[in-house]
């Protein structure tokens, strides 16, 4: 089976977690742990376990992070080398609701290196500045937001 996990600093993961649910449904392909405030690196690592102790060595993870190189994401990967899934899994830092979303509808159906570019593609593309209309924009403008 192959799973989507995510980790972040606070309450990013769980609650893009909820998003995903909200979305897609309830699936139990998708697990969430987060470091949250005032929690040691140790109770993180624990819970980090607890939610990937369903896992096995036929296993493949996406693992969505919000930091590269922040301590939810690179002890994520410790444990992943711990059960030993490293090998069976792709990284992702930057984690956001397209790039999560786009992972979640091609979990079971793509390959990893198609889902992996699609994912950047639309985590890259659901980043931009809208330009909004104002009573003061020219009114022969229509500007499409």
């Amino acid at each position: 089976m192959r799973y989507l996990v995510l980790v972040s600093h606070g309450t990013f993961a769980p609650g893009l977690h909820s998003v995903l649910r909200m979305l897609g449904g309830e699936r139990a392909d998708v697990l969430s742990a987060s470091l949250e405030d005032g929690m040691s690196a140790d109770a993180y690592v624990a819970r980090l376990k607890e939610v990937l102790a369903a896992l096995t060595a036929d296993d493949e993870v996406v693992l969505l992070g919000d930091i590269i190189g922040g301590s939810p994401l690179t002890n994520a990967l410790n444990v992943l080398a711990e059960q030993g899934l490293l090998a069976h899994a792709r990284a992702f830092g930057g984690m956001n609701l397209p790039m999560a979303m786009t992972a979640l509808m091609g979990l079971a159906t793509q390959d990893l290196d198609a889902l992996a570019q699609s994912m950047l593609t639309e985590a890259h593309d659901g980043a931009r500045e809208l330009q909004i209309a104002t009573d003061d924009a020219d009114d022969d403008e229509e500007d499409d937001i």
